[in-house]
C-alpha cells in the first residue's frame, strides 16, 4: 500500500532561531507586533509498506537517520 508521511521538523523549545527571529521583526515592522513566532520545515513523502505501523516505522528511521538532529529537533510524523 502507498502512504503520505507528513513529516514537521521543529527547533527543539529554547534553540536560537535566527529565521523565526527575522521573520517577526519583518512582521512587526508591518504593524503587527508578535510574542512569539516558531518555525518548521514539513516533507510529504509517499512511500509503499505493509501498514500505517510500518510506515510510521520508515518515517521514524528517516528522521532518526536523515531529517532530523535529536539534539537540536523535535519531529511529528502523520501517516495518511
Amino acid at each position: 500500500m502507498k502512504f503520505d508521511l507528513i513529516i514537521t521538523i521543529r527547533l527543539k523549545e529554547g534553540m536560537l532561531n535566527p529565521e523565526a527571529e527575522a521573520i517577526r521583526h519583518a512582521i512587526a515592522h508591518l504593524g503587527f507586533p508578535t510574542e512569539k513566532l516558531v518555525t518548521a520545515d514539513q516533507f510529504t513523502i509517499t512511500i509503499e509498506a505493509e501498514n500505517k505501523a510500518a510506515a510510521e516505522e520508515i518515517g521514524i528511521s528517516l528522521c532518526e537517520k536523515l531529517l532530523a538532529n535529536p539534539v537540536i529537533h523535535t519531529y511529528e510524523i502523520e501517516v495518511r
